[in-house]
């Protein structure tokens, strides 16, 4: 049987990375099967044709796997699939939560043949055979003998043969960029952000987080041994293939055991295993100067800090205590000291926010080292704590706003301004952060660090830019890079000079941090 794994893109920017869930279940599906891989972020499908894809390429099941702001999409793919008698099964956070919505129990049209509810690490080799059968189930569900939920263990990970899978469509460099990349060091013709993850789950339970929920609240680990076999298996493809790859470690909180995460590090460095990499860390565990060290040594250049708010009041409605923003500062410098920057992530539309809410919060970043924040809105994610109080309050606007996905769009009404005011806040944050005068500054705050550490800002920031400012086409692309052409002249004549500058002045900035890639 061909088996077809999809995954929708959600209209609005392009995500470069690839998505884990699809090459972990190529890896688990049973011998005697094939499986094509289609993320819709680097391959732009519609309806149509999705259809004429799956007749064409005689798909006997598609599996498709997207997050709640996906989940419109998806559905308008799988019945556009199910309309050619294909059958479909869908999973993830989304469909876990609300898998009468996808099989049509609720009143709505259906959108699956089956269901895979939780981690379908177990589960999907069932679904292949059943399907292969023709005996299809509606719902599959990670249970044992007596019905409990039972949690996979990752112990005997799967390897994912990263040396022979094509990731031709994920390289992310612009053509622009060649000439100044080729000067800061060889083998720039290809750069690609590769999905691994050391382990699962989170015990925070954030109020408005799906990860507990869907993950649990126990961390289950890999051996140190498959991760780092892991990386020596990319890092040799980048050196085959004169390319760059990064890692980004999609774990819900990479150092969440600082115990665990100090000893994988440890063995990373001890293989000589390190790539550039970007993780999700909590601010509070980065006080650990010993954790930081490691991080710099093993190959760490960014991390994602789900920072959220700079009032404290906001931080315990959401049961983010842990957050201490007055620490914000200290943890970010003391990243910065080992050239590590941080992505900083905030919220605004939370209970405590006012009018002002972004000026006040930029007025604290502009005091921090160059990073990469980013702002988004409260959201009520299905079956979360937030979703259930912002219910039980009568304060849902949109209660199915995943069913018409707005981007930037609030489906509450916030307590202490309006929805419009929340709105103009969050555009006024990425305004003011992405203009071409803030790329500049940012560029030119680390002056005095190799010509490989603004061209990662840079790139970073014009990437990072397309969450909000879509992207997505050339022209767009062209105005963008019209718009910061001051500040990529600057750089591509000093990468000029640093060539002419002589061997020891190219080896000096042949090392940079990497760009990362845009977070979804």
């Amino acid at each position: 049987m061909r088996i077809l794994l999809y995954n929708p893109d959600n209209g609005v920017t392009r995500n470069f990375m690839p998505h884990l869930w699809m090459f972990l279940l190529k890896a688990l599906t049973p011998p005697g099967h094939e499986v094509l891989l289609i993320d819709g972020n680097a391959q732009p499908m519609d309806e149509d044709g999705i259809a004429r894809f799956v007749l064409e390429q005689k798909i006997g099941l598609v599996g498709i796997g997207a997050m709640t702001r996906m989940i419109a999409k998806a559905y308008r793919m799988a019945d556009a699939i199910r309309a050619v008698g294909v059958p479909v099964v869908m999973g993830g956070p989304h469909v876990t939560e609300m898998a009468d919505e996808a099989l049509g129990r609720d009143g709505g049209p259906r959108h699956a043949d089956a269901v895979a509810l939780g981690e379908a690490d177990d589960t999907w080799p069932k679904i292949v055979n059943d399907a292969a059968s023709g005996t299809l189930k509606d719902t599959y569900a990670p249970v044992d003998a007596f019905g409990q939920e039972q949690k996979p263990s990752l112990q005997s990970y799967p390897p994912i043969p990263w040396d022979t899978i094509d990731l031709a469509q994920f390289n992310i460099v612009p053509k622009i960029f060649y000439p100044l990349l080729q000067k800061i060091g060889a083998g720039w013709g290809t750069f690609r952000i590769i999905p691994v993850e050391s382990g699962r789950g989170c015990p925070y339970g954030c109020e408005f987080c799906t990860v507990t929920g869907f993950f649990g609240d126990s961390i289950r680990f890999r051996t140190n041994k498959s991760v780092v076999d892991e990386l020596l298996l990319l890092k040799a493809r980048a050196q085959s293939e004169r390319g760059q790859i990064a890692v980004f470690f999609i774990d819900d909180n990479f150092a969440i055991n600082v115990k665990r995460t100090k000893s994988l590090l440890r063995d990373i460095i001890a293989a000589n295993a390190q790539v550039h990499w970007v993780a999700q860390i909590s601010a509070n565990l980065l006080r650990d100067e010993e954790l930081v060290d490691l991080i710099a040594a093993a190959g760490g250049k960014w991390i994602f800090i789900g920072m959220e708010s700079i009032d404290p009041a906001n931080l315990k409605d959401v049961n983010k205590g842990f957050n201490k923003p007055g620490e914000y500062a200290a943890v970010l410098d003391r990243l910065a000291q080992r050239n590590v920057f941080a992505i900083t992530s905030f919220i605004f539309g939370m209970d405590n926010d006012t009018v002002g809410v972004a000026d006040r919060t930029l007025q604290e970043i502009r005091t921090w080292p160059p990073g990469l924040p980013i702002f988004g809105l409260l959201t009520p994610l299905p079956a979360t704590p937030l979703y259930k109080r912002l219910e039980a309050a009568g304060r849902l606007t949109r209660p199915k706003h995943w069913q018409e996905f707005i981007p930037f769009a609030m489906a509450h009404t916030p307590l202490k301004m309006t929805i419009s005011e929340a709105h103009a806040e969050v555009k006024h944050g990425w305004a003011k952060s992405y203009s071409p005068e803030a790329i500049a500054n940012a560029v030119e705050s680390v002056a005095h660090k190799p010509l490989g550490y603004r061209v990662n800002i840079l790139i970073s920031r014009l990437c990072f830019r397309g969450i909000y400012f879509p992207q997505m086409g050339r022209l767009a692309w062209a105005k963008t890079i019209a718009q910061n052409g001051r500040t990529i002249l600057s750089l591509i004549k000093e990468g000029f000079g640093v060539r002419r500058a002589g061997p020891s002045s190219s080896a000096q900035s042949s090392s940079p941090s990497q760009a990362v890639p845009v977070k979804q």
